[in-house]
């Protein structure tokens, strides 16, 4: 009993910033704007706003870049190096889709920096990002493969005669979403959580420290999710895309 009112007590000093803004009914169902949605769409603003800027500045481009032109060269060859490296000849068609969630992911992570609840701290945003990689994914599968490879690649490792195997790989495939997802939600929610637990408990001594550890939570970390999302985005597509011709 005395732990459960310690622990309601500290509760009462925790925030882990999710809060119902408002609400409305709609065919009957009562939806909720919560901080996440607020936060997403600060997020969207601020790179249509960056999009904008650069493409009137490219608009006017210098042929030797200085300033807010350098930043934009510098960000789109970085990008179009990692999915080319990564996608090889396929990376033309897809280098805009990587180079949009790379962004999107990379500005929510290290959103928590300006004072926000990173978007991608809740699953609804990351499951959508896992389901967008998903269909895109499977409609290159079917449309670079013919329906023999796909059934002969669902029963391997044994001959497409003998299916032991589909029900497991199809839970493999069913399975890409949800791990994208989840790995992505998982280590962005525990660094909003560490960063809520450091100041609601330490609220006394937690003045400049606590920076650091913003750096790590938010800058690092998040800059590692983003990557590892879109590295294994490419992959899979790359691997969708490959046919036996």
């Amino acid at each position: 009993m005395n732990q459960a009112i310690l622990l309601s007590s500290s509760d009462q000093n925790l925030d882990f910033m999710v809060h119902g803004l408002t609400k409305f009914k709609l065919f009957g169902q009562t939806i909720y704007i919560t901080t996440t949605h607020v936060c997403v769409f600060i997020v969207f603003m601020v790179l249509l706003i960056f999009s904008i800027v650069a493409h009137v500045k490219l608009k006017k481009a210098e042929d030797v870049p200085t300033g807010f032109q350098n930043v934009v060269e510098f960000i789109v060859e970085l990008l179009n190096s990692m999915v080319v490296g990564s996608m090889g000849r396929w990376a033309p068609k897809f280098v805009n889709y990587i180079s949009t969630i790379f962004i999107f992911i990379l500005f929510s992570n290290i959103s928590g920096l300006l004072g926000l609840r990173p978007p991608t701290a809740d699953y609804g945003t990351t499951f959508a990002l896992g389901i967008m990689t998903f269909i895109l994914i499977h409609y290159n599968q079917f449309k670079h493969q013919s329906g023999k490879q796909i059934w002969t690649d669902m029963c391997s490792p044994l001959p497409p005669w003998l299916p032991i195997w589909f029900p497991i790989n199809l839970i493999s495939e069913i399975a890409v979403p949800i791990s994208l997802s989840l790995r992505l939600f998982a280590n962005i929610l525990s660094g909003t959580v560490m960063m809520a637990l450091v100041y609601g408990l330490l609220t006394a001594v937690a003045k400049v420290w606590p920076a650091a550890l913003h750096v790590y939570f938010d800058l690092f970390s998040g800059a590692i999710q983003t990557y590892v999302f879109c590295m294994l985005t490419m992959t899979y597509i790359a691997q969708a895309c490959e046919s036996e011709e």
